[in-house]
This record gives C-alpha cells, structure tokens and sequence, in this order.
C-alpha cells in the first residue's frame, strides 16, 4: 500500500472487536515508534502501555472515549529531558512536537498491519496521573485505543472525508 493509499484508508475508529492485537502486531507497533524521527533522536517522549486487564480498568475510568478497544497506548513529552532539543533563537523546546510525530508514526502503523486507532485528547489527565502516577510531569498528548475494528458497530464518521481546500491553510511563497 503506498502512504497516500494508508493516509487516506486510516480513519478514527471508535468500535472495536476483543480480538487481542497479536504479540507479533504490537512488536512492531513499538519498532515504528522506536524509528519515529525525533530532534536530535533525543527521544523526550514516554509511551505507556495499557494491556492487563487491570491497567485498562483503571485507565478505562479517566476516559470514556476508549470504545472497548483491547489495548491503549498513551504518548506524553517531557520538555524537561536535558536532552531535548531547544530551539536556540527562540527557546521553543521540540518535546512535543517529537511525540506527536511517534504518536503518528504509532498510529499509520497500526493501520498499516491491519489494526484500526483513533487519536484520543478527550482524557482526564489529573486521573490519568492519580491512577498512575508514572505520568506526572509529561505532556500527555494522545491516547490511542487500538485494535481490530468493529464493522457491525461502526466505520469511519461522517466527517472523515470533509477536507479543508489547501488554499485555505497552505501558502506558498
């Protein structure tokens, strides 16, 4: 599948079967955020993994856009890792910016193998760091519920094929 053709077949799932994502399936899942490009492959990013059945119960309570999926994966930055890189003309640290890159490397992957995602930001972070305190002090940029998708129970929303028109947000000059 070329990227355009895996752009454009990803779409916010939010239906999900039980079928487990496989040991195979998630190891490649952590190689592609492994490869993600990072500033200065600094890597100022956490991944946590929520598979047991415990982990998902707790984490399962500070969202309710989980839809049932049979693992999650949350992507946070830590602007302060001494090793991130920061921007010397303006001080913009580049933390955030280099987990949203391992989230969409996350993400294209997943669907690449076959698995369906959505990027989550409607979470409770105080939650997500009460319930796991291993959070604090990170940017907690998305949580990703993964897994096989649920044609019964939905499909891409209405709203997956509505695009702005690059005028409207690419200048060139």
């Amino acid at each position: 599948m070329s990227f355009l053709d895996l752009a454009h077949a990803r779409y916010s799932c939010r239906a999900f079967t039980d079928e487990p994502v496989t040991d195979e399936e998630f190891a490649k899942l952590m190689e592609a955020v492994r490869f993600a490009p990072t500033a200065k492959n600094a890597y100022p990013v956490k991944v946590w993994v929520f598979k047991s059945d415990e982990a998902l119960a707790k984490i399962r309570q500070c969202t309710r856009c989980h839809f049932g999926a049979p693992l999650l994966v949350l992507f946070g930055a830590d602007s302060a890792d001494k090793n991130a890189f920061v921007r010397p003309s303006d001080g913009q640290n580049a933390a955030l910016g280099d987990a949203n890159i391992v989230a969409c490397h996350y993400m294209l992957e997943a669907k690449d193998l076959g698995l369906d995602t959505t990027w989550v930001g409607f979470f409770d972070t105080p939650a997500i760091n009460e319930a796991f305190p291993e959070t604090c002090g990170y940017d907690l940029v998305g949580l990703f519920p993964t897994g096989h998708a649920d044609p019964e129970k939905g499909g891409p929303s209405p709203r997956h094929t509505e695009r702005k028109e690059l005028s409207e947000f690419v200048t060139e000059l």
